[in-house]
């Protein structure tokens, strides 16, 4: 059976998602507990490829098995086994020629921002700090020209190997939570390091070497070094990961 599972993380301590020689991930860390539970080979397949350092509520991974534990129950029995930053929130059984990659999907990434005058200890795994004050209406305002489908060319590393870097951003909204400023960008796939450059972008306009409107050139430009820096990692966390099909 081909069995779905929805896999939160603290990507911290893990070099991203993906397999990799001499380092860990947590696609690693799946298939070594999963093989050891269920006595057999297994090979994960991902829905999200997160960088390193990157977290996750939500990501979607999916894997075949001969076993006879009912798919609803591997999640109980591998959260026993797994590492307290690792968690399967949800396990199911769905059809043999499911696969993640493969579905029309609405993807939300959250980059949280904690801005004050000093750093606040607890959010630094999991936000990228400023001292800088940050013009929130502004960045509003130029994340309004992203909206829609777009070649998002001058917004992914050139070292994308994406047959095409056209996608669509169904919206990005900003939320102020005391010190936290919560960019959450929704889409139907993302290019790589996309959000992160994104969100780079906007904090330029946020702090005034931008104009809003400067993020129409950059986007007409399909250029990289037109647009802002790749955010840090730590601040970036895969929210929600949403199917628009049936299972």
């Amino acid at each position: 059976m081909r069995v779905r599972m929805v896999v939160a993380y603290d990507g911290t301590a893990y070099h991203g998602w993906q397999l990799q020689n001499n380092a860990n991930t947590i696609e690693a860390e799946l298939n070594k507990h999963l093989t050891k539970l269920l006595g057999e080979e297994i090979r994960v397949i991902g829905a999200s490829r997160t960088d390193a350092g990157v977290h996750a509520l939500g990501n979607i991974a999916v894997f075949d098995t001969n076993t006879r534990i009912p798919a609803e129950k591997i999640s109980y029995a591998l959260n026993r086994a797994l590492p307290d930053d690792i968690r399967i929130m949800d396990s199911r059984q769905v059809a043999d020629d499911y696969h993640p990659r493969h579905r029309k999907t609405r993807k939300i990434y959250e980059y949280r921002i904690c801005r004050g005058e000093f750093p606040i200890p607890t959010e630094r795994l999991y936000s990228h700090f400023t001292y800088r004050p940050l013009d929130v209406e502004k960045m509003r305002e130029a994340a309004r020209i992203l909206i829609g489908e777009h070649d998002f060319k001058s917004f992914c590393s050139i070292d994308t190997q994406a047959e095409t870097t056209v996608r669509t951003i169904y919206d990005i909204v900003l939320l102020e939570d005391g010190p936290l400023l919560k960019i959450r960008v929704c889409g139907n796939g993302f290019l790589y390091n996309m959000v992160r450059i994104i969100v780079g972008t906007l904090f330029e306009v946020g702090i005034g070497h931008y104009e809003p409107a400067h993020v129409d050139e950059i986007l007409a430009a399909l250029d990289r070094q037109k647009a802002g820096p790749t955010m840090p990692a730590a601040g970036l966390m895969l929210y929600s990961y949403e199917e628009e099909e049936p299972f």
